[in-house]
C-alpha cells in the first residue's frame, strides 16, 4: 500500500477502498458519494455530462461498488451516510433518516434528476436540502460544498472517512468543521486534484470552523 498524503488533518490514500478500508479500523463517520454504475448511460445524457471526457475516455462510473465493499464500509462506521443509496438497496439495510438533495433546475424539465438521494443509518426523520448542483467542474459528479457540509452535520465531531474521495468535496467540508478527514480515491487524476483543494481548505484554517450550511 501507498504511503498517505498527511495534509493537517487529512490522511489522504491513493488506491482502492476495498484494499485501504480493513486496515484503517473504526472511524466516528463514513460520508460518501460512490460510483452509481450509470456512467454509459450518461455517456448519451445531457452536454454538461456527454461532453465531459471523464465520462467519454473513463470507465470508473460503469459499474457499482459490489456487496463486500458496502460490508466493509459497514463495518467500518456506526454512523454511515451514502449518497445514491437509492442505486443500492440490495446492499443497504432499510432505513427512514433519508437525506434529499433538491437542485435549482428541479421541476423545469431538465434532463438530468431533479434530486439525488443519501441513506443514512440515523434513527431520524427523512430531511431536504435545497444547494447548487455544484461548486467547480473538478469531477462529472462534483456535490457542493455546502451539500457536504450539510450532512456532516447530521453526525457529532470525530474522523470522517469518505472512501470515494473523487475531487475531495467531503474533505474540504470537513476541514472546515474543523474534523478530521480519512479519504481514499483510485484515480489519480482525482486523487491529485482532492490533495490540491483539502489543502487549500487547510490553509485557510478556521475561517469555517464549526459552520454548517
Amino acid at each position: 500500500m501507498v504511503d498517505p498524503v498527511i495534509i493537517g488533518n487529512a490522511t489522504l490514500y491513493l488506491g482502492d477502498c476495498r484494499d485501504i478500508l480493513p486496515t484503517l479500523g473504526k472511524v466516528d463517520a463514513v460520508v460518501t458519494d460512490p460510483p452509481y454504475g450509470i456512467g454509459a448511460a450518461k455517456k448519451g445524457a445531457h452536454s454538461s455530462i456527454r461532453d465531459n471526457e471523464a465520462w467519454e475516455h473513463q470507465d470508473w462510473d460503469d459499474r457499482r461498488p459490489d456487496a463486500s465493499t458496502f460490508r466493509q464500509i459497514i463495518l467500518t462506521s456506526r454512523n454511515l451516510a451514502i449518497w445514491g443509496g437509492n442505486y443500492f438497496a440490495d446492499y443497504l439495510p432499510p432505513s427512514a433518516g433519508w437525506l434529499a438533495w433538491i437542485k435549482p433546475e428541479a421541476g423545469t424539465g431538465f434532463s438530468l434528476a431533479d434530486m439525488e438521494l443519501c441513506w443514512t443509518n440515523r434513527d431520524m426523520a427523512a430531511r431536504t436540502g435545497f444547494f447548487p448542483r455544484r461548486d467547480g467542474n473538478d469531477h462529472p459528479t462534483q456535490k457542493p460544498v455546502a451539500l457536504m457540509k450539510w450532512t456532516l452535520g447530521f453526525f457529532s465531531p470525530g474522523m470522517v472517512c469518505d472512501p470515494f474521495m473523487g475531487s475531495g468535496t467531503t474533505g474540504v467540508a470537513a476541514v472546515q468543521m474543523g474534523r478530521k478527514f480519512i479519504g481514499i480515491e483510485r484515480e489519480p487524476k482525482y486523487f491529485d486534484i482532492a490533495c490540491k483543494r483539502i489543502e487549500d481548505a487547510q490553509r485557510q484554517g478556521d475561517m469555517f470552523l464549526g459552520a454548517v450550511a
